[in-house]
């Protein structure tokens, strides 16, 4: 490549993985603190770094050196979560930031020293807004490319142009970065990065490979790498304030439909679409809410303007909190409405079904629930989505209605029939509710009942009694051996029914490991001489009727 490398502007935030636990975790920077990663210090505060810690020391090492040392678990998006104000406040200055890593980000120097009046003033504008605005301290550097720039803002230095290779020069070969080139390069005798760029270039790749070469360039202080823009995330929120709060229904449509306009608009301006909806409020006597809506299709303008004219009605006609279902109304008007697109997306990121668009009944029922949602709130309207799971009530989990349909376990295909132990008698109804489903794969829930599911699980389920047909009870052993078949079945306070079949025991021995949480306990289906075919399990000696069959 011919040219010399870009002057850049790197930000460097000294200790970032210690600031990023105190901004995150409340951990104080100014107490001893390392950040450990795989048994090592990766970052310390000031404080311990007084008393002798550094990086690459063992953590006992280290605690050795400072007995009172705060200890914080390395997490990369901790750290990076914690600097995007720090970045957002750089772009609030200057256009054009590259996220080096959490704690650095460069930019070109050329603008900025353009219009601040020089890469000086530059440095000191672009350090003090960060300062005022996230209360963290850094330090700028200014060199011919990346590399360069990074090693002068450990010291806060300007390199004049064309100064590089002499500021380079006499740096040691650690400031490269790379421990392993590092370490041979001292056993070679090579000990500053200017005896390792007076190399001749062809003889460190043949030795070190095209890292070394480019370890190489950067120690010459040829750095061509362009920097890597982030564009800036558009700020597609939309807000509008009201001299007057808005306590009425009628008014909050009329603010709904002019807001919901102004979003779509500027959605469409990006050619992006919404999933999710956050409606935020504000009263006039402070109280603030807050409601994300979520569709499984794009929100069109007049889709936007019913769920907040909805919402709005919801929290508008609550109740007044004297012991209504509905949720209590605002004590104030509304004086600021604000609109926040949570799901975007391509506005052609969603496929219309096969036959075109979606049904008119389903959008119309869709709207109907959304509709309930908005006045009861979104747990009243939900709908059950089936996962993994041993017990049937482990199955299904009810989430609201127009939420992501996620199961709580993970949920795979049906298991396969599972044959009863030896000791099990199966006349032909038993049989017949296990074989309606014997080709399923292979079963990742030890001790799932097979299918086909139950009908009916009880929320509670119902204490019963079996007995075998000499009247004794019937005992299941820690060893899940039957003391004998089941006969006659009795629950609650009902007369004895007679078992014409059962199979089992299905056993479930749950978080063995957690004493408090542990449970023990097998599953047995049964069919009556009625007809009806229950899911019972003993647990502790005691027999539960945990769902039914149709």
């Amino acid at each position: 490549m011919s040219g010399a490398p870009a002057r850049t502007l790197l930000l460097w935030c000294p200790d970032w993985p210690v600031l990023a636990a105190e901004i995150v975790d409340g951990v104080p920077a100014t107490d001893p603190v390392v950040v450990l990663h795989a048994n090592r210090v990766v970052a310390c505060s000031e404080r311990a770094r007084a008393e002798g810690v550094r990086r690459g020391l063992r953590r006992r090492e280290a605690q050795g050196r400072c007995p009172q040392l705060t200890v914080v678990d390395h997490d990369p998006a901790r750290d990076a979560r914690a600097f995007e104000p720090v970045v957002a406040a750089v772009e609030e200055v200057v256009a054009g930031v590259e996220v080096i890593r959490p704690g650095a980000c460069a930019l070109a120097a050329r603008g900025p020293s353009r219009y601040l009046g020089g890469e000086e003033a530059a440095a000191e504008r672009i350090v003090e807004h960060v300062a005022q605005t996230c209360a963290v301290e850094s330090q700028v550097g200014i060199a011919d490319g990346v590399f360069a720039a990074g090693l002068a803002a450990r010291d806060g230095r300007i390199v004049a142009p064309g100064g590089t290779p002499e500021f380079l020069a006499g740096l040691p070969v650690e400031a490269l970065g790379r421990p392993a080139l590092t370490d041979l390069l001292r056993r070679l005798g090579v000990r500053t990065l200017g005896d390792f760029a007076a190399l001749p270039p062809g003889d460190v790749l043949a030795r070190f490979g095209f890292d070394g070469a480019l370890a190489h360039q950067l120690a010459a202080g040829r750095d061509h790498r362009p920097l890597a823009v982030r564009q800036p995330p558009a700020d597609l929120t939309v807000t509008a304030d009201h001299d007057e709060p808005i306590d009425r229904v009628d008014a909050a449509a009329f603010a709904a439909r002019t807001l919901a306009e102004q979003l779509h608009e500027r959605l469409a301006a990006h050619g992006l679409a919404c999933t999710r909806l956050g409606i935020e409020a504000v009263t006039a006597h402070g109280q603030e809410l807050h409601r994300v809506w979520r569709h499984d299709g794009l929100l069109t303008a007049a889709a936007i303007a019913d769920r907040v004219r909805w919402q709005l009605d919801g929290w508008l006609s609550g109740s007044n909190g004297r012991g209504g279902a509905r949720p209590a109304r605002p004590t104030a008007g509304i004086i600021r409405l604000r609109l926040v697109p949570d799901g975007v997306l391509a506005q052609a990121g969603l496929q219309p079904g096969l036959w075109g668009e979606t049904g008119e009944e389903r959008e119309r029922a869709h709207r109907a629930l959304s509709r309930v949602q908005g006045i009861l709130g979104p747990e009243a309207v939900v709908t059950a989505v089936l996962g993994g799971g041993r017990s049937p009530a482990d199955q299904v989990r009810l989430v609201p209605w127009g939420d992501e349909r996620l199961p709580a376990r993970p949920g795979p295909p049906p298991l396969p029939t599972a044959e009863p132990p030896p000791s099990a008698a199966a006349p032909e109804r038993a049989v017949s509710i296990r074989s309606r489903a014997a080709a399923v794969p292979v079963p990742p829930w030890p001790g799932r009942i097979p299918p086909p599911a139950p009908a009916v699980v009880l929320p509670t389920p119902l204490p019963a009694a079996v007995h075998d047909a000499a009247g004794e009870p019937v005992v299941v052993s820690a060893r899940l051996a039957v003391s004998a078949a089941p006969a006659r079945l009795t629950v609650g306070a009902g007369r004895p029914a007679e078992i014409v079949g059962w199979a089992g025991p299905w056993p479930v021995d749950e978080r063995w490991w957690a004493p408090a949480e542990a449970r023990r306990r097998a599953r047995f289906q049964v069919c009556l001489a009625d007809g009806a075919a229950l899911l019972l399990a003993v647990e502790g000696g005691q027999w539960l009727v945990e769902a039914i069959y149709d």
